[in-house]
C-alpha cells in the first residue's frame, strides 16, 4: 500500500504539471523561468525556450506543441539570443512583457509607451496569438501577430495594422540554425492594384500578381486568400496549417499530418524557374514547360543575341520595329496604326496600372489612343489594367488559369492571326450586330404578316 505521504507528494506534483499545462498567462507575480513552458487553453501551442538545431544559444519563442516535431513560428530575441539558461519571461514594472537574462539585462520588450504600472497581463492564445492585455479594460495593447518572424497562421492578417500604421510583413530566419533577421521578406503592398511580393534585402524575388477579388492572378492554384482594405489572410484547412518563409526566400505551406506524425509542404511560391522575379528581363517572357525557358515577346529581339544563346536572360529584349507615335515624330508621317500582340494564361507585368474602362473594348481603344500605352489587360475582378513608358518585367506564361494580355507592337510585326484579331475582329462583330439586327427586323414583318415562324432555338 503506498504512504500517504508519498501520495500527497505524487498528486501535488501531478497538480502542478496540469496547472502549467493549463495556464497560458504570464503577470508580474507569475512568469515564466528557462527550461518551464506554458501552454495556449486548447493545448495547440507552446511558448518557454527553446535551441534551434546545432546552436548553442537559448531564444523565447511560440511553437506548435507536437511531440515528434517543434514547428517554431515565433521568435522573440531572434537578434539578441540568451547564452545560457537563465532567460526570464516576465512582466516588467512599466506592463511590458520582457525577457531577462540572469544579469537582469532586457533582451526582448513588447516596447509598448504609457502602460499604466501593475496593470497588465499576458496570454497565448489558442491561435498562437501572444497578447499583452489591459486588466481594467481587457483591450490588446500588444500582439505578436502584428510582429511576426517567419511564419503566417490562420488568424493573421497582413498588410496595414490598423492600430499603429505599422506595415506587418514575414522576414526569413538567417538559416535553420540560426533564426535571427535573414534576407527575405514577404508583404502586401498597394502599388495600384493589391500584390503579394518577397524580396531578397530591397529587391524583388517573387510576386503574386495582381488581386482580382477572388485570387492573385498569377497563383491561381492558392484561392483560400481573403483581401479587407489594406489587409490579407489565407484561408486554412485546420489549425495545424501555416505558412513560412524560409532563408531561400519560398512561401511555403506547411501541414500536420496526423496520421505520418509529420510536417508537409503543400503550396510553393517557387516551383520553377519562371517564378523567380525578373528571369528573362525586360520584355521577356518565361514559359517553364518549354526550352529554353525564356523568349522576346512578338515584335522584340534579344538585346544581347550572345548572351542570350548562352542562356543568360538578364539583358532581356528590344522593340525591332518603331512604334507608329514614334515613327510620326521621326518622318512627320502617319504609316499603318500598332497592332496587339495577344497572351493567354499570363501572369502580367509589374507596375499594373488600374484604369476606368468598363468593358475589354474600350481598355483596347483607351491603349491604343495613348502613346505611352504599351500593353494592356482586362480582367473581370479587376477591370482595366495598363502599362505606360516602362520596360515589361516579370512576364509569366501559368500551366493554367492567368489572364489575356495584350502587346503593342507595330503593325509590321503583328503575325497574320494577331492582324486578323486587331483589324478584321470590327468588320466581324459589325457583320454579325448587322446580321442579328436583319434577323429581328425578319421575324416582326412577317409577324405583322401573320406568318407562322420556326423556332430555331
Amino acid at each position: 500500500m503506498i504512504p500517504i505521504a508519498l501520495l500527497i507528494i505524487l498528486l501535488s506534483c501531478f497538480c502542478l504539471d496540469f496547472a502549467v499545462a493549463i495556464d497560458s498567462s504570464i503577470t508580474s507575480s507569475q512568469l515564466i523561468r528557462d527550461p518551464d513552458a506554458i501552454l495556449s487553453n486548447g493545448s495547440n501551442f507552446k511558448l518557454g525556450f527553446f535551441n534551434p538545431a546545432d546552436s548553442p544559444y537559448r531564444y523565447m519563442g511560440i511553437w506548435y506543441d507536437m511531440p515528434s516535431e517543434k514547428a517554431v513560428i515565433w521568435v522573440a530575441n531572434r537578434d539578441n539570443p540568451l547564452k545560457d539558461s537563465s532567460g526570464i519571461i516576465t512582466i516588467s514594472e512599466d506592463g511590458n512583457l520582457v525577457l531577462v537574462n540572469g544579469q537582469k539585462e532586457v533582451l526582448w520588450s513588447s516596447n509598448v509607451s504609457n502602460l499604466v504600472n501593475n496593470s497588465t497581463s499576458a496570454q497565448l492564445l489558442d491561435s498562437g496569438n501572444l497578447v499583452l492585455r489591459d486588466n481594467i479594460n481587457r483591450a490588446i495593447v500588444w500582439e505578436s501577430f502584428q510582429e511576426p518572424t517567419d511564419s503566417f497562421l490562420p488568424g493573421m492578417h497582413h498588410g496595414i495594422d490598423q492600430r499603429t500604421g505599422k506595415k506587418v510583413q514575414l522576414t526569413s530566419w538567417k538559416s535553420l540554425s540560426d533564426p535571427s533577421t535573414g534576407s527575405f521578406s514577404a508583404g502586401l503592398i498597394h502599388q495600384n492594384i493589391p500584390e503579394i511580393f518577397v524580396w531578397n534585402v530591397s529587391r524583388p524575388y517573387w510576386r503574386s500578381g495582381p488581386w482580382n477579388g477572388q485570387i492573385f492572378i498569377g497563383i491561381p492554384e492558392l484561392k483560400s486568400v481573403y483581401l479587407f482594405r489594406h489587409n490579407f489572410t489565407f484561408g486554412f484547412a485546420n489549425d495545424w496549417t501555416f505558412f513560412a518563409l524560409t532563408a531561400q526566400g519560398i512561401l511555403e505551406e506547411r501541414i500536420w499530418i496526423k496520421w505520418k506524425d509529420n510536417w508537409e509542404v503543400g503550396f510553393l511560391n517557387l516551383r520553377t524557374e519562371c517564378d523567380v522575379y525578373g528571369k528573362c528581363g525586360a520584355f521577356g517572357i518565361c514559359n517553364s514547360q518549354e526550352k529554353p525557358i525564356c523568349s522576346c515577346l512578338e515584335g522584340f529581339e534579344p538585346k544581347n543575341a550572345e548572351e542570350w544563346n548562352r542562356g543568360n536572360w538578364t539583358s532581356g529584349c528590344i522593340r525591332r520595329s518603331k512604334l507608329q507615335c514614334e515613327r510620326r515624330n521621326i518622318t512627320g508621317k502617319v504609316g499603318k496604326e500598332d497592332g496587339f500582340s495577344k497572351l493567354n494564361k499570363m501572369k502580367v507585368p509589374d507596375f499594373t496600372e488600374w484604369t476606368s474602362p468598363a468593358t475589354e473594348d474600350e481598355c483596347r481603344e483607351q491603349c491604343l489612343k495613348n502613346c505611352s500605352c504599351i500593353a494592356y489587360a482586362f480582367d473581370g475582378g479587376i477591370g482595366c489594367m495598363v502599362w505606360r513608358s516602362i520596360n515589361l518585367i516579370d512576364i509569366q506564361r501559368l500551366p493554367f488559369g492567368g489572364t489575356d494580355l495584350y502587346i503593342r507592337v507595330a503593325n509590321s510585326d503583328v503575325d497574320e492571326k494577331g492582324k486578323k484579331d486587331v483589324f478584321v475582329s470590327p468588320l466581324i462583330k459589325g457583320m454579325f450586330a448587322l446580321a442579328i439586327c436583319t434577323l429581328f427586323l425578319w421575324r416582326w414583318i412577317a409577324k405583322r404578316k401573320g406568318n407562322v415562324l420556326v423556332n430555331f432555338s
